[in-house]
């Protein structure tokens, strides 16, 4: 492929999470190349460098020149004056600033693709997927955990009936984030720019829940800081109806001691049960059913061992989001799938706030 057509990235964010995306870009060198990365801190900065310099030497790359800002708005600016040509922006930045930053990528006639969750707030949401349509640019939101392959596994065997009638889903993510990790930064934990359990370590899960079981009639949530010092909350506890008379819970904590203990989905049928667990949804520890079936003999190949809870969908993703670009399939998550989830998490936000069911959808 000449180099020319290959899809030029922008990395807006040098924080934990671009890790996983400047590895993805590398993996799929073929069909993007990683033109600028842009920080407030300069040690982020000097951390991406790093690893990207790593990266160009193991895919045995020739050097070349990575534009750097210190500030979103000099990235734009590069953009708008044609100082600099970018097809995709990538955001993996606090969720608060993804709103302005997708404005600013629409508005240069840039594709964007922003990390989970989209936002913080719906209205933000709603008007992020507005403006990309009028301007005519592909609004991407990160959910790689879709392309994780025990999900893939039973997400099918739902579709295809072998539940029965489904009756009970539990969903459990008991994690540990110590206070020093609120700690690194300032927007960590805070309602308007990051949030909590649920709209941040959650998401994904939370995420899972339509994605595999289907539409959510009403949820009602607790939520609680418990024992971290921080605006947002630490635990969380949901209860969910869906449209197709499934009943669910859902479970997220942040001060799991003394580690990382289980993300785990577990889905009772009338005639087939299955218990995805592990750290990250990486294992399937139980699969009855009524019914034989050909999958049954995928079991063992779905599984895997991880001990990184963001798993390892982020180059399947990027796979697709490329692929998507040159018009070569659909997305996995456009901006109109990333609102399901916001959905559900500005829901639960709103049913904690008043002690009472909220009945979806949510009113534009």
């Amino acid at each position: 492929m000449k180099e020319e057509k290959k899809i030029n990235i922008a990395l807006i964010g040098c924080g934990r999470i671009s890790r996983n995306h400047i590895k993805s870009i590398f993996v799929h060198k073929k069909l993007a190349k990683l033109v600028a990365i842009c920080d407030c801190d300069s040690e982020k900065i000097n951390n991406a460098k790093e690893l990207i310099n790593n990266c160009i030497e193991q895919e045995q790359i020739e050097k070349y020149k990575i534009h750097e800002f210190t500030s979103d708005k000099g990235l734009f600016e590069f953009i708008k004056r044609k100082l600099i040509k970018i097809d995709l922006v990538v955001l993996a930045t606090p969720s608060g600033m993804h709103p302005q930053q997708v404005f600013q990528a629409a508005e240069a006639n840039v594709n964007v693709c922003t990390e989970k969750p989209m936002a913080t707030k719906w209205d933000d949401g709603l008007k992020m997927v507005s403006i990309c349509k009028k301007k005519g640019v592909k609004l991407f939101v990160v959910k790689q955990n879709r392309f994780n392959k025990t999900i893939d596994l039973v997400r099918k065997q739902i579709h295809q009936g072998r539940f029965g009638k489904l009756g009970l889903i539990s969903v459990n993510v008991f994690w540990q984030r110590p206070q020093s990790y609120y700690d690194q930064d300032e927007w960590r934990g805070t309602l308007e720019l990051d949030g909590g359990a649920l709209m941040n370590q959650a998401s994904h899960y939370v995420d899972l829940l339509e994605w595999m079981i289907g539409p959510v009639k009403s949820i009602n949530a607790s939520i609680a800081t418990i024992a971290r010092n921080i605006e947002a909350e630490d635990t969380a506890a949901i209860k969910l109806k869906w449209e197709n008379g499934a009943l669910g819970t859902m479970s997220v904590t942040m001060i799991a001691y003394p580690q990382n203990l289980e993300g785990s989905i577990t889905i009772l049928g009338d005639e087939g049960s299955v218990k995805i667990g592990g750290k990250a949804v990486n294992k399937i520890e139980t699969w009855e059913f009524k019914n034989p079936h050909p999958d049954d003999q995928l079991v063992d190949k779905a599984s895997y061992e991880t001990s990184n809870v963001y798993g390892f969908g982020h180059p399947l993703y990027y796979e697709n989001m490329l692929k998507s670009i040159k018009g070569e399939c659909e997305p996995i998550c456009s901006g109109e799938e990333g609102l399901k989830s916001l959905q559900l998490l500005v829901a639960a936000y709103k049913s904690a706030k008043l002690e009472k069911d909220i009945y979806l959808p949510l009113s534009d």
